[in-house]
């Protein structure tokens, strides 16, 4: 939107900023959830990325208090039991809320590189998104 309606690159730059970072944070709160909502909320069953052998934010952040979980991820949690044992090693760790931290930090940047537009409703409404993004819970 910002290349059709502004000339200016400097413009696009920070739309582009502000896209990459609300978008890294959105996603980042959707591995999150992923552990801590239920699957009627979502629309998907819990723990899915998983059971696709995906390591997402949580995991990482869960094999820092757990190294066992390192064989799990190169096995992609294919043995049975893994994607249990990973689910239960991640809610006993902190990885839930260093990847909740970690989207706070995006949207953050997020939110301090939009802000170098001039104030307007559409900016406004920039910056609100960047906070639903971390409060949805689905």
């Amino acid at each position: 939107v910002s290349v059709l309606g502004c000339p200016d690159p400097v413009v696009h730059e920070i739309a582009y900023q502000y896209g990459k970072n609300v978008g890294l944070a959105f996603q980042l709160i959707d591995d999150v959830l992923d552990f801590t909502s239920c699957s009627d909320r979502m629309g998907k069953p819990t723990s899915a990325d998983l059971k696709l052998g995906l390591a997402t934010g949580p995991v990482l952040f869960a094999c820092q208090q757990f190294p066992e979980m390192n064989a799990m991820i190169m096995r992609r949690f294919s043995s049975p039991g893994d994607v249990d044992r990973a689910r239960q090693y991640v809610l006993q760790s902190d990885g839930v809320q260093q990847t909740t931290y970690l989207a706070q930090r995006y949207c953050r940047e997020a939110v301090r590189e939009i802000s170098k537009l001039r104030p307007s409703p559409e900016r406004d409404a920039l910056i609100q998104l960047s906070e639903i993004v971390l409060t949805r819970d689905k």
